[in-house]
């Protein structure tokens, strides 16, 4: 009994020697979010038996805010989509036809990624939504990260706890594993390319994974990438879909 003691006495002292998770989730905030930025990326989707690539431009504001314009290929290029609070709105070239993606649609997978509009929607601050609790280090890719799990401490989520490994120099993600309330294993994300853009760092390709979906997960990367930019207020407007 006194060995179980010690050991249980030695892990608490072990644990107490890490830094407190809502301060390390603070210090990922400074490097994810921003007032504003603007984005050239390439989304490929890779699935079971070939792989396509997307290319978009996109400007946010904040956590409320975002515009989105697809580039190529030409059969999605000129579709746009207009994020403004918790409402999300998608233009078709095609049909020449605006419309509301909302409640359970949001689920929806985006264009067949493994992304859904749901988490391109939520883009708020870790420490606005969730808590966390620091329970090991790890080594991944080199890096020495914080091993954080996260609890949601809102309703209006759409994963209830998250797994994160945070580069414990750099404080932004390596790695990311999402589940829902029930303990369910969803998504699977990395985090790559990391660069210092502006004072901060910033992982430039994010590979997301559907676990349960088949494929071979979805590669969004950054080609382009500047924070604070001056973003003319039409843009964030119904009307500025169709233009």
């Amino acid at each position: 009994m006194k060995v179980i003691n010690f050991i249980v006495l030695g892990m608490l002292v072990i644990g107490f020697n890490y830094p407190d998770g809502d301060l390390i989730l603070q210090k990922v905030d400074q490097n994810m979010s921003s007032k504003n930025r603007v984005f050239e990326s390439s989304m490929t989707i890779h699935g079971k038996r070939n792989s396509r690539t997307i290319l978009s431009k996109t400007m946010s504001e904040g956590t409320k805010k975002s515009f989105s314009e697809y580039l190529s290929p030409a059969s999605e290029k000129g579709t746009k989509m207009l994020k403004l609070q918790k409402q999300l709105w998608i233009y078709s070239p095609s049909t020449d036809r605006i419309i509301q993606i909302s409640g359970n649609m949001l689920r929806q997978s985006v264009m067949g990624s493994d992304l859904s509009y749901e988490d391109m929607m939520d883009d708020r601050k870790l420490t606005e939504i969730y808590s966390a609790l620091v329970f090991g280090e790890e080594t991944v890719n080199g890096r020495q990260t914080y091993v954080v799990e996260l609890t949601a401490k809102v309703e209006n989520v759409a994963y209830f706890k998250q797994r994160l490994w945070i580069d414990q120099e750099r404080f932004i993600p390596l790695k990311e594993d999402l589940y829902a309330k029930s303990g369910q294993l969803l998504k699977r994300v990395d985090f790559k390319d990391a660069r210092k853009i502006q004072g901060r760092w910033f992982p430039t390709t994010i590979i997301y994974k559907d676990v349960l979906k088949d494929g071979n997960g979805t590669e969004f990367k950054m080609s382009s990438l500047k924070f604070d930019q001056d973003i003319p207020d039409y843009i964030f407007t119904k009307g500025a879909l169709k233009q």
